[in-house]
């Protein structure tokens, strides 16, 4: 068709042209930092599709970063891929050349910011569009648009694409094109797919953090990993993509992902022009994986279990009772018989003991105890315990430490089993410092190894921990807690060498083993480590992934999640998953 308009060309006098071009106003704004800057266009005179394109759209799109022709105001033909011209998504179209240039590093394809008054468009359309050239925020488009000339229909075929993208290569050669990625792609990431219809898939599946295990190399995740973008420039909008008939998990799988690529935010993002199926292969696991043993112990971080309303917790007590609901489910779920717990309100008991008391309210008086904490330090949130008496009985006091290193005492408390012969051993919970960086300066700062910040001092508490096991002489340690490091970090590394061994990475395999999820990568912050001695009565161990694997939108907040997803279960309980450890202590 290109073509076509190359003969007419030569037929056509220069004042024509002239006038087609001339007719928008060439110092306009991009219309996507103002959208008001487009102006309604006149009607296209009777032979506007006879004034032919001055530019292929490979010459517009250059075959560097950015637009060779920024500023300047430029008509192109091609077939629209993509239409998203709502107020509430990209206020535009995409459209491609049906005869791309012998170029690789070009891209065939563009994005037209049409803003409001110019003449729709859909799908198949062969159009004309005049406009200016710019690139806007790293993405070359059309802003403003000043024509828009219909002038028959024709298809794009979605060139096919493959990840992960080759060491070096970058997706500017398809910009704006329509692409077809033939699979399979899993489901790594979708923390923003309630607020902005965002969701990050993965081909060779899931990704994991690079300091979390072996052989994972961060530039590979990064051309691994692709962007889906609902088109949508709503926050919080009324339609939520991938929620029905199921919500999508991580660990989904996709195949044959088709649509337009875009750029914004500082990520290439593609909109889908095809509905999106995603296989449920990674479905609920409704009980934990089987970890045997005679005394179960669970490690939870509640994800800040606040009785107190608008503090780090609930914001209201619909709220808080919603929260109180799943955390109970999830326990009920474990069926730990000692639970270590993270994120617990830090006022006395007030907390920890509406927890208890709504568990008994649903297991049977009796059920659970709580643990006192000894010194459970000044930071608004502690570490906590509940057992089963019926199972196991404390021995002697729970202790904890004054050393100034933890923000957050840990809670130690040592247990044997109930009936007559058992063994004892001695819970260590902790909740190291997190990786945030606000305070953090010299060996605290972050270091660039991926770590994060405050690795110095988690190392230092790691440290801490062990010289406690040995002043204290404490039997058959278990370890466990979030320690806010993932596996090959330098805290778990600590401990490892002071001779506790991880029951996790011995007895769930390398692609089960994580806890949370943070920027699409999977990993283990929540650990569970065992003493030489004790080692040879762990009987298994397992993670249930009711959390991480989940979307936060099915929580229990109400301010932006869909009232009709909550359910009073285990799922999305928290941010992190629980780790269940099973002991033989008969």
């Amino acid at each position: 068709m290109r073509l076509t308009f190359r003969a007419l060309s030569a037929t056509l006098t220069a004042v024509a042209v002239t006038a087609a071009l001339t007719a928008s106003p060439a110092a306009a704004s991009p219309a996507a930092a103002s959208p008001a800057a487009a102006p309604p266009a006149a009607a296209s005179p009777a032979d506007a599709c006879a004034v032919p394109p001055t530019h292929e759209i490979a010459e517009v799109q250059g075959s560097g970063d950015a637009t060779p022709l920024a500023g300047r105001t430029v008509r192109v033909e091609g077939i629209v891929t993509g239409d998203f011209q709502r107020d509430d998504q990209l206020r535009g179209f995409f459209l491609q050349d049906p005869t791309p240039d012998a170029d690789p590093r070009t891209s065939e394809g563009l994005f037209a910011y049409a803003g409001t008054g110019l003449r729709d468009v859909k799908v198949g359309d062969r159009v004309l569009v005049t406009g200016r050239a710019v690139e806007f925020n790293g993405w070359t488009e059309l802003s403003p648009v000043t024509a828009v000339d219909v002038c028959g229909t024709g298809r794009i075929t979605p060139l096919r694409y493959e990840l992960p993208r080759p060491d070096g290569v970058t997706f500017e050669p398809v910009e704006s094109m329509l692409l077809t990625f033939p699979g399979p792609l899993t489901v790594t990431e979708h923390y923003n797919l309630g607020r902005y219809g965002e969701l990050t898939v993965s081909a060779q599946g899931r990704l994991y953090q690079a300091t979390d295990r072996r052989g994972v190399d961060e530039g590979r995740n990064a051309r691994r990993a692709l962007l889906l973008d609902d088109g949508s420039t709503a926050e919080n909008p009324a339609t939520i993509p991938y929620i029905s008939p199921r919500p999508v998990r991580l660990g989904d799988t996709a195949a044959g992902v088709t649509g337009v690529l875009g750029y914004g935010f500082g990520s290439y993002r593609l909109h889908p022009t095809e509905p999106v199926r995603f296989l449920r292969t990674n479905p609920r696991p409704a009980v934990p994986p089987r970890v045997g043993g005679d005394v179960r112990v669970a490690s939870l971080n509640t994800l800040n279990w606040f009785t107190t309303i608008g503090s780090r917790g609930a914001s209201t007590e619909q709220e808080r009772d919603r929260q109180l609901a799943k955390l109970v489910a999830a326990i009920k779920g474990l069926d730990a018989d000692v639970v270590g717990l993270m994120e617990v309100e830090n006022n006395g008991q007030v907390a920890l003991n509406a927890l208890v008391d709504a568990l008994n309210a649903e297991l049977g008086p009796g059920t659970y105890a709580a643990l006192a904490h000894p010194n459970p330090g000044t930071d608004q949130i502690q570490v906590a315990a509940i057992y089963k008496p019926a199972k196991v009985t404390p021995v002697g006091p729970a202790r904890s430490s004054a050393d100034p290193v933890f923000r957050r005492p840990p809670l130690i408390q040592t247990f044997r089993y109930a009936r007559r012969g058992g063994e004892q051993f001695t819970l260590i919970v902790n909740h190291f410092k997190s990786k945030g960086c606000d305070g953090a300066t010299g060996d605290d700062a972050d270091q660039g190894d991926g770590q994060g910040c405050f690795n110095a001092e988690r190392v230092r508490q790691s440290r801490a921990v062990l010289d406690l096991i040995a002043t204290l002489r404490l039997p058959n340690p278990l370890v466990l807690g979030d320690l806010n490091a993932y596996g090959e970090e330098d805290p778990v590394k600590t401990l490892e060498a002071g001779g506790l061994v991880s029951v996790t990475k011995r007895y769930v395999p390398a692609r089960d083993r994580y806890s949370y999820v943070f920027e699409g990568r999977s990993g283990e912050l929540d650990h569970a480590l065992a003493g030489r001695s004790l080692l040879r009565r762990v009987t298994g161990a397992a993670i249930w992934h009711i959390n991480a694997d989940e979307a936060r939108i099915l929580d229990y907040n109400t301010e932006f999640n869909p009232p009709g997803l909550y359910r009073p279960d285990a799922f999305r309980s928290s941010d992190h998953d629980p780790v269940l450890v099973g002991l033989r202590l008969r």
